[in-house]
């Protein structure tokens, strides 16, 4: 009797795999097995086992034919059956078309030796079969079968077959499901050797199905396993290599570095069929979840973004394995939570840890403690990590602290234990809008949160913080490194005493403005500074002022207004980067003296402005800044300003006699930089980049996604012929792409000039090597800036000192980080006043310059030609005559045989 079935798999050339069709509620359908009766074809070999010549092509051919296609079969004879799936003996069709029977006309078979007598078709397959021989069809060629190697075992070299082959389209052809995402797939080789692998879908896991007898299976792991098979199985796929299986490895994890890994079973990466990429249909299907440590491999195909696509699709179908999940989170929706906005624009104003910031709603001016969306930072209490912890909260104070901020509230993580509730955000900042964690897991000093598999409250760019927290693994970075680093000394507080503070006053006088962070804001006037350069902590009184006390502790009461000062400072100072003056130290051991932010606000006279402090005379009036104390504070008064709320002038009659304002011809603009490229052709100059900017900021994120942009996006058909003026990518010669503006181009040489703007150095580059400017890399602004000294000009050329002169200019500037001055603008060109700020005597000259160390050495002189702005600094135009004058008594440099000076 006929019966009808779907083949499944084809074993060899003579034997079909069989099934039904599911059943009526999805049910797995029954298998058997049909060998097709009076013909034999090679053998398929095993792991011990070789090929028998053509058993590939054989089965190929009948693989081909019949793989996915209705079958009508005839049973001629039952064998026992091999692991309860019955096996026959018998006849098969598909369309009318006999299988045997087309076997032995291709020749991918042979007849049995009968022992019956022969019927009319026995004759009938005989003379197909020899007509295919004589034709030498198949295996009736006499050439014989292409040599080829059949690996039926994993690579022994598992890590090596990675490293040749990863991220290659290879094509292969699957041989067996294990699971809905596990394969066991035929390599065919470039060589034209066939390797098998094991592959783990990339991104995605499905139940597990039982491999021996008496097992029992996962849920929905059998239908997992059928919907792969029915589509994929014994079908041509492309695989792409991506990893092996080892999780996001987990820092400072004992012996993790300790043996050579052992060959592996399995690789991970991506099956992909013509009909697209079966993960994502299980996903979808709800027969897979998605794999949360897989970001990483799958983040710059998109591959992560469409599985959680399908997975949103699952979760809304309640299909299989998403049958009981979570309804979407409410607070996924709406634009408050707990009666705050969920996204605000903020100023971050501390940095707890690596991953805790307190910052100040821009719109209410309430303060909000966040912790960083699914991001761990390393704890200072575990000295394996306290390094680490430090970096990472010094790497969150310099790219966040007083910065204005995007927040976005993501979810409220609940008390818990010693933990208290906490606003849990992604915090954005900078230009390119970058997420401060996502960077800050990338540089290897936080880590991504192991959130529980149905656990929603995690960072709506969990993948992204997955993706960088692997690319931080596999370069070494920070964390990842498996370097021992020892834990930060504790600093030195100089302060504990007023013996121990005396004996550094005199050290800090002579240094005039010391960096300095503020560590913590005691009260308005009184702050913990540390010093980084020495690793010291002291305590600071301002000079001339006396803010109103804050109560130390619930039996104290404060002053009226001693908190809003220090809650001032607090927000205005607590932990930026700022400059101290040391003019004495009191009997506590606190030093006297004044801070700088920016390099211009005296945090004195800001707080004195803002009626946050009074002006302490006996002090005030031995500062060279008294009159702006007393200025600020007199526009406090009538302003009426917070401790002078109630002033009536006419009740205090405070008059003050005006006294003029002397302002110097142009405003002094000092500047963090430094002299990132210096050059003598056609003359010399140098660009510089200005430090502590946002430009600064974006760029470095620019650079990494440049990185990346250029190592995922072919070059441009047809060749590239950029133009003068052409802002484009160019490759320099450290092999890194760079954005650069052409000055000059020719096709002939099929080369051009470029200079690259966020550096300022020149290159020939050639067009192979020039690309144009994506868009979205357009929009930040060159951040190399072209300058010159201001005031004087390097000996000429001609001289035999001209190269002295530049190798002391690159000593003293090149690659260091200086603090300018713009004495004048000459259009795109800065003309700089540069100043080392390890100098001492900076500090008491603000005249003191590289500008006249160089006049002084006899490699420079005064340019009055070049700088006619000259006369509207008299008092630089003295100090550069005497530094002419040292240099002629010094016979320093072009002085050395006499008075060579220009006479212009």
């Amino acid at each position: 009797m006929a019966m009808k079935a779907i083949v499944k798999s084809v074993i060899s050339g003579d034997s079909l795999l069989l099934r039904g069709s599911p059943g009526p509620q999805g049910q797995i359908p029954k298998e058997r097995v049909l060998h097709l009766a009076d013909i034999q074809a090679p053998r398929m070999g095993t792991a011990s086992r070789d090929d028998e010549d053509w058993a590939f092509e054989s089965r190929e051919f009948l693989r081909a034919l019949a793989v996915g296609k209705p079958v009508t079969f005839t049973s001629t004879h039952a064998l026992p059956p091999s692991d309860d799936v019955p096996r026959d003996i018998g006849t098969a069709e598909i369309n009318g078309v006999d299988l045997a029977s087309e076997l032995l006309k291709n020749g991918w078979a042979k007849l049995k030796e009968l022992k019956r007598d022969p019927t009319d078709e026995d004759a009938r397959k005989r003379e197909i079969e020899a007509e295919a021989r004589a034709a030498g069809k198949g295996i009736w060629n006499p050439h014989g079968p292409k040599a080829r190697a059949t690996n039926y075992m994993m690579p022994t070299d598992s890590q090596g077959f990675l490293a040749e082959y990863k991220g290659q389209p290879i094509d292969g052809l699957v041989e067996q499901v294990k699971d809905g995402s596990t394969l066991r797939i035929r390599l065919l080789m470039p060589d034209g050797d066939h390797q098998f692998v094991n592959i783990a879908l990339a991104g995605v896991r499905c139940p597990r199905v039982a491999s021996k007898q008496g097992e029992a299976s996962e849920q929905w792991g059998e239908e997992a396993k059928f919907f792969t098979e029915s589509r994929l199985l014994q079908r041509y796929v492309k695989v792409t290599l991506l990893s092996l299986p080892n999780a996001a490895p987990t820092p400072f994890q004992a012996g993790a570095n300790a043996t050579a890994p052992p060959p592996a079973t399995i690789f991970i990466g991506t099956v992909l069929h013509p009909a697209g990429n079966v993960a994502e249909h299980l996903v979808s299907a709800g027969l897979a979840r998605v794999v949360d440590w897989h970001a990483g491999m799958l983040a710059s195909s998109g591959g992560m973004e469409r599985l959680r696509a399908a997975e949103k699709v699952a979760k809304e179908k309640r299909a299989y394995l998403y049958a009981n999940a979570p309804a979407p989170s409410a607070k996924s929706n709406g634009a408050a939570l707990n009666g705050s906005s969920r996204s605000f624009d903020a100023t971050v104003v501390r940095v707890w840890s690596a991953d805790q910031i307190s910052v100040v709603d821009r719109e209410t001016g309430k303060e909000r403690r966040l912790q960083l969306s699914s991001t761990r930072g390393p704890r200072p209490s575990d000295p394996k990590q306290a390094y680490w912890a430090q970096e990472a909260r010094e790497f969150l104070r310099k790219r966040l602290i007083g910065k204005h901020v995007k927040v976005h509230v993501d979810f409220i993580r609940p008390r818990e234990g010693e933990f208290e509730e906490r606003e849990c955000a992604t915090v954005r900042y900078g230009g390119q809008n970058s997420n401060i964690a996502e960077q800050l897991i990338e540089k290897g000093l936080a880590t991504a949160v192991r959130h529980k598999r149905d656990d929603e409250d995690r960072s709506p760019e969990y993948d992204k913080l997955m993706a960088a927290e692997q690319a931080a693994a596999a370069e070494g970075r920070g964390l990842h490194s498996g370097k021992d680093m020892p834990a930060p000394k504790q600093p030195l507080n100089i302060s504990e005493s007023a013996h121990r503070a005396t004996t550094f006053v005199n050290g800090f006088k002579r240094l005039g403005r010391i960096p300095a962070v503020v560590e913590y804001v005691a009260a308005g006037s009184r702050f913990k500074i540390y010093l980084p350069k020495d690793n010291q902590v002291l305590t600071l009184v301002l000079s001339g002022v006396r803010a109103p006390r804050t109560a130390r502790n619930a039996s104290e009461s404060s002053e009226p207004y001693g908190p809003e000062s220090a809650e001032f400072a607090t927000r205005r100072y607590m932990q930026r980067d700022v400059e101290i003056e040391i003019h004495d130290a009191d009997k506590s051991g606190g030093f006297i003296g004044a801070l700088y932010l920016n390099k211009t606000e005296n945090a004195a006279i800001t707080l004195v402005k803002e009626g946050l402090a009074t002006v302490h005379p006996y002090s005030a009036d031995n500062l060279s800044w008294a009159k702006q104390l007393y200025d600020a504070e007199e526009e406090a008064k009538q302003a009426k300003r917070n401790i002078w709320k109630d002033y009536d002038e006419e009740a205090e009659q405070a008059t003050e006699a005006p006294v003029e304002d002397a302002n110097g011809p142009l405003k002094t603009e000092y500047l963090d930089v430094i002299i990132s490229d210096v050059r003598t052709k056609p003359h010399f100059a140098f660009s510089i980049q200005i430090l502590n900017t946002e430009g600064i900021a974006s760029l470095e994120q620019l650079m990494r996604e440049f990185s990346l942009h250029h190592k995922t996006v072919a070059a441009p058909a047809g060749g590239f012929v950029p133009r003068a003026g052409d802002l484009v990518s160019a490759k320099f010669s450290d092999g890194q792409w760079y954005r650069a503006r052409v000055r000059r181009a020719s096709p002939i040489k099929k080369e051009a000039e470029v200079t690259f703007i966020d550096y300022g150095n020149q290159d020939t580059v050639g067009f192979a090597d020039i690309r144009p400017l994506d868009p979205r890399f357009r929009s930040l602004p060159g951040q190399a800036h072209d300058a010159r000294l201001s005031f004087v000009k390097l000996v000429p050329a001609e001289s035999e000192y001209h190269e002295e002169a530049v190798d002391r200019f690159r000593q003293l500037c090149e690659g260091r980080k200086l603090v300018a001055n713009i004495d004048h603008r000459e259009g795109p060109v800065l003309h700089l006043r540069l100043i080392d700020p390890t100098n001492p005597a900076v500090a008491h000259d603000p005249y003191e310059s590289i500008n006249v160390e160089l006049v002084r050495e006899g490699l420079a002189t005064v340019d009055k030609k070049g700088c006619r702005y000259l006369s509207s600094y008299p008092a630089m135009a003295k100090k550069l005559q005497e530094a002419i004058a040292t240099a002629k008594r010094d016979r320093a440099g072009m002085f050395e045989f006499g008075d060579v000076e220009e006479d212009d």
